[in-house]
Order: structure tokens, then C-alpha cells, then sequence
């Protein structure tokens, strides 16, 4: 069966959220509150979510993390009043989870939240919610990507092709630009070999049993993203440096046991002979 139009969705009595039919939407929240929990890894301290409608989310995140920020799909970027009180009830529920910090900003313009403060940023459904409201959803993954920490993921849920563009090919071309400054992550437009890619590692799978095609995955940014060419040539050299004293400390250590053994050996043979004296 194939997805149904914008129209028919938002007619039928079984329109949600979202203009998800039932069974997408059913399958999409499953989908979603399993790739939290199994993704978000034990040392994860602060988790922001992309476009907060409701406090479905609260519920997803292990108790582990700490703190749980707030963004907006809405075109002023305020989480509206039925959102914040759903997180509150939600938490109250679940006692011992994150604490909930709201914050007014729009998806595609995290504007408080400072580079590299982030741990994980979960995107469940809302980038087609951006792009009803007037956002754009390709700079909220821009905006995910400058607030991650090295090595931080972004874990997301959505449509698979967006205003005609790939979710998933888009994570995978976004790129820093080298030209040795900070900037944030760009669109693939520079010279190829004048840019670092932002997500390293990662991947997603179709999810299935739905009626709207949807995509779950996970995306892992760069150790090095946000590096300028100076300091990850610095960090290459130490690496270098590292491992050659983990050479040398590894051969050290082989060769004191050799000789420990050694003795030992010398040791025994002298209690054998004095033994047979």
C-alpha cells in the first residue's frame, strides 16, 4: 500500500500527530522509544530534542542522563504550553529521569545552546513538521551537528526523503569547511579535498510495517569535528607520539618478564642441584 496524501491524512479519524496515520504512527513510536533507549549511551549526560511536541520523549531516555533540553518546531520557537506541561506530567510520572530544561528555540536555530554542549540529540518525526511550520529541516541537522560533542550522536526517526532531498545522504555530506577556523558544518559545495565530514560513523534501517516510509538510524560525529587543520595536526603527531611509547613501555614490559623468567629458571635448576647434593 502506498503512503497516503497529505489530504486523506489529514481528514481520516485516525489522523495524528504529525498527519501520521495510526499504524505509522504506532510503529514510528515503538521504533523511536527503542532506538533511545538502546543508543544513548551510559556516559550521556545532556540529550536535546528537535522539535518537542509532546513528553513522549522523557519516557525514552534511560534514567542515566541528566539533563533534557527543550526545542521548538513552531515558527517563534516556543515549546508551546501543552508540550511543557506533557514533559512535566511525564517526568512527575517517572521519577528519578533527567531534569527538563525548557528552552525557547527553534530546531533549525539552536541559538542557546552553546557548540559541543551536547551529548545526544534525538530527531523523532519532526523534520516534516519543520517544513510545514516553515523551517528548515537541513539546518536543524547543521545545528545538531555544531551543538554535539565529539564523538556525540544523533539519533533520528524521520521521513526518508525530505522536499525531495535524502535524509541519510545529506548526514552523510555534511562537511566542515578547512580552511583553519571553526566554522560550523556546511552543505557539500567545497572542493572535496578542502573539507572534513561531520558524521564519521553510523547507519539506518528502513523502518517497516508502515504506511509512510520512515527511516531510524543512528549518526556518530567525528572525534576530530571541529578541529582546525593547525590542531588536528597537532593531535595526529601526539597520537603518533603515544604510540610509540605504548611500543616502548609494551617491549619493556615483554622484555622485564623474559627476565623474570629467566631468573626464575636459574633460580629452580640451583634448588634442583642442591637438592640432589
Amino acid at each position: 500500500m502506498g503512503a497516503p496524501s497529505t489530504a486523506t491524512a489529514t481528514k481520516s479519524p485516525l489522523a495524528l500527530r504529525m498527519k501520521l496515520d495510526l499504524v505509522t504512527y504506532l510503529r514510528t513510536e515503538w521504533i523511536s522509544a527503542a532506538l533511545c533507549t538502546n543508543q544513548t549511551p551510559q556516559s550521556a549526560d545532556v540529550v536535546l530534542q528537535m522539535g518537542v511536541e509532546d513528553g513522549r520523549a522523557i519516557t525514552f531516555i534511560p534514567r542515566t542522563v541528566r539533563e533534557f533540553v527543550t526545542s521548538s518546531s513552531e515558527p517563534d520557537g516556543k515549546v508551546t504550553p501543552s508540550a511543557r506541561r506533557q514533559l512535566k506530567q511525564q517526568r512527575e510520572r517517572r521519577s528519578g529521569t533527567a531534569l527538563v530544561r525548557y528552552v525557547d528555540q527553534r530546531s533549525d536555530d539552536l541559538k542557546e545552546t552553546e557548540d559541543e554542549s551536547v551529548d545526544v540529540v534525538i530527531s523523532l518525526q519532526a523534520a516534516a513538521v519543520m517544513i510545514e511550520n516553515g523551517l528548515d529541516w537541513k539546518k536543524s541537522v547543521r545545528e545538531a551537528a555544531r551543538v554535539l560533542k565529539p564523538g556525540g550522536r544523533l539519533l533520528f526517526c524521520e521521513q526518508p526523503e525530505l522536499e525531495g532531498e535524502s535524509y541519510v545522504d545529506y548526514l552523510a555530506t555534511l562537511s566542515q569547511v578547512k580552511d583553519g577556523d571553526k566554522r560550523g558544518p556546511v552543505e557539500d559545495t567545497e572542493d572535496a579535498e578542502e573539507r572534513f565530514l561531520i558524521f564519521e560513523e553510523g547507519g539506518a534501517d528502513k523502518v517497516d510495517l508502515v504506511l509512510v516510509p520512515h527511516i531510524a538510524g543512528v549518526a556518530i560525529k567525528s572525534e576530530d569535528a571541529g578541529l582546525t587543520p593547525e590542531e588536528r595536526t597537532q593531535k595526529n603527531a601526539q597520537s603518533e607520539k603515544d604510540a610509540v611509547a605504548e611500543l616502548t613501555i609494551n617491549a619493556f614490559e615483554r622484555g622485564l618478564k623474559k627476565r623474570r623468567k629467566k631468573k626464575k629458571k636459574k633460580v629452580d635448576e640451583e634448588e634442583e642441584v642442591a637438592e640432589e647434593k
